[in-house]
């Protein structure tokens, strides 16, 4: 996996984002590009002429990203609506861009970790970049994302997305969420897991010390759940299942480190649809990372491709660019 250590404007963290991976950002536009051919049935131009209708509001609100989504157009040398169109894949053709996860939030008395699995193509984990960006007064980021995206699963100097929970929390809940997802935020302190749909947003607790979520709702929603994922609700029993026969094996938090907390995510009971994901008939989506996220320490391990696999676990962390 590339690792990109990006500084300075948006346009410029855009800009050096872009011509770093000039070659993983045109292969994901290309693998895009088929997927909504194949799923959605729109071609390239449609795409983008869609995502371009979220512009004015995003220039509105949020006009930095659209800075720094520039910058990585013009260090790829490709359209600006092509790195919108990325970043808006979601809200463009919700149901037809399938990738799962499934991640918990865990905290003890010494330990804060919250982790994930991030499933989705097989063909797109060669496109995966680890990013760095610095842009003071903000808390330097750290994260995994696709080229072309520019924000994906990580964390910053703060150890969350934002100065604190709360205040990551208050920007979600005034802005809210175009589409179906669920965020889950968290800092050493607590966390706050987000079921997000385009008519409301609901908050889920840390309860005895663990948040775990995977990809259906578990509470009342203004929509209805499709449950995309019909195995949703059997990974979301086995991830809880399996933190609280640690808790009984294992007393104290002196027992619960990064190798704990990754085995979780090896599971591969129900396979092919189980926490550690891998393709089925019918389906070409397996997990390509495991993260796994010390909030205490403020730094992270990711292992590219499933981590039943043992790879060499990659340490992300805020290295100056």
């Amino acid at each position: 996996m590339k690792h990109v250590k990006c500084s300075g404007t948006p346009r410029e963290i855009g800009l050096t984002h872009g011509k770093e991976v000039k070659v993983e950002v045109k292969r994901s536009l290309d693998f895009y590009e088929r997927l909504f051919l194949e799923t959605a049935a729109l071609t390239w131009s449609e795409v983008c002429d869609v995502a371009m209708k979220f512009e004015p509001l995003l220039r509105e609100n949020w006009d930095i990203f659209c800075e720094e989504m520039e910058g990585v157009a013009a260090g790829a040398s490709v359209p600006y609506a092509s790195i919108l169109a990325l970043n808006v894949r979601t809200e463009i053709a919700y149901g037809m861009a399938k990738d799962g996860c499934t991640a918990i939030y865990r905290q003890a008395e010494k330990s804060t970790y919250l982790a994930q699995n991030w499933d989705w193509q097989e063909e797109q984990q060669e496109n995966l970049i680890g990013l760095y960006i610095r842009n003071p007064p903000k808390p330097p980021i750290a994260m995994v994302t696709e080229a072309g995206i520019i924000g994906k699963i990580g964390l910053n100097g703060c150890g969350v997305g934002s100065e604190s929970v709360s205040q990551a929390v208050a920007a979600l809940e005034r802005v809210g969420v175009a589409s179906a997802c669920h965020i889950l935020v968290g800092d050493a302190n607590g966390a706050v897991g987000l079921e997000c749909s385009h008519a409301d947003l609901v908050t889920l607790p840390v309860e005895i010390g663990m948040l775990a979520h995977t990809n259906h709702y578990v509470r009342p929603h203004e929509v209805e759940d499709r449950l995309v994922f019909e195995d949703s609700p059997v990974r979301l029993a086995r991830i809880e299942d399996l933190v609280q026969e640690q808790n009984k094996t294992h007393k104290g938090s002196e027992a619960f480190n990064v190798e704990v907390v990754r085995s979780f995510f090896a599971d591969e009971k129900n396979s092919p649809t189980a926490i550690c994901r891998s393709k089925a008939k019918g389906s070409t989506v397996a997990t390509l990372f495991n993260i796994v996220m010390d909030l205490r320490e403020k730094k992270a391990e990711v292992i590219l491709g499933k981590p039943t696999q043992l790879r060499r676990a990659e340490d992300i962390s805020f290295i100056s660019p």
